[in-house]
């Protein structure tokens, strides 16, 4: 089922969004990278600090929503193009390939990573992070919340995300003659504001969902979703804490 991406929606949190990218791509030890991808990149607001990295390089974004690409083109320093994470193919060897926060939304996606690994130049870098925090509330609430109706019958063959954990992609890395550091951190997210982990969700993991219903019932399930998240994450009186799991893998071609 189609959905749409909101770009202000998902940089309501850029900085906690942004940390990852940054341990992720900080492990990435490319000296004077030519051509650099970003996959998945949606506004193009991390991408852009990859152009910083290496200013000399050309530095590419990637995505398949238009709106996420529209934005991205208006970002100084990168080109920007639209394609889809499963099937976009580089005109060239790759030097740096990043995929942030993105092969989550594709079912099988170990299967896509012989593809990309292809793609690298010797001694050219892969870079991905994936969210491992499914079976938190902020997803499981939304889960059990659309398995009941008058929900279930408008949410058949919704994206759902899933990813697998540190050991897996390091192993499937490595059989791709990769040389890999995995890892993976629980970031502990200190939101403020009313109902901050149902505006969190709603930029990213409930968006399919939530687009899916028609309005009368859309509204109806954001009341009743806030609720149980708001039960599930309370406010301390220093903020809402939302941990939040990310799965790290770099890995260097061996030339």
């Amino acid at each position: 089922m189609a959905h749409t991406w909101n770009p202000e929606q998902y940089l309501r949190f850029g900085d906690e969004r942004a940390r990852p990218f940054l341990e992720l791509t900080a492990r990435i030890s490319a000296a004077n990278p030519q051509r650099v991808v970003d996959l998945g990149a949606g506004p193009g607001t991390q991408t852009a600090l990859l152009a910083e990295r290496w200013p000399d390089a050309e530095v590419l974004a990637v995505d398949s929503s238009p709106e996420m690409i529209a934005r991205a083109r208006a970002v100084p320093g990168i080109l920007a193009e639209q394609g889809d994470l499963r099937t976009w193919e580089a005109d060239g060897e790759i030097d740096v390939l990043v995929t942030n926060a993105a092969l989550q939304w594709i079912p099988g996606h170990l299967e896509l990573l012989p593809r990309l690994v292809e793609m690298l130049a010797p001694d050219g870098w892969f870079a991905m992070q994936v969210p491992g925090n499914f079976e938190e509330p902020s997803h499981a609430l939304r889960r059990e919340l659309a398995a009941n109706e008058p929900y279930a019958g408008h949410l058949q063959g919704i994206a759902a995300p899933a990813s697998h954990d540190a050991a897996t992609y390091l192993g499937a890395l490595q059989q791709l003659g990769l040389d890999v550091d995995a890892w993976e951190t629980t970031y502990l997210h200190v939101l403020h504001g009313p109902d901050p982990v149902f505006e969190w969700v709603s930029g990213t993991g409930a968006r399919p969902t939530l687009q899916a219903l028609p309005t009368p019932l859309r509204e109806q399930f954001a009341t009743e979703f806030r609720r149980r998240l708001r039960e599930a994450y309370p406010d301390t009186g220093h903020g809402v804490v939302l941990p939040f799991r990310r799965i790290f893998a770099v890995g260097q071609r061996l030339a």
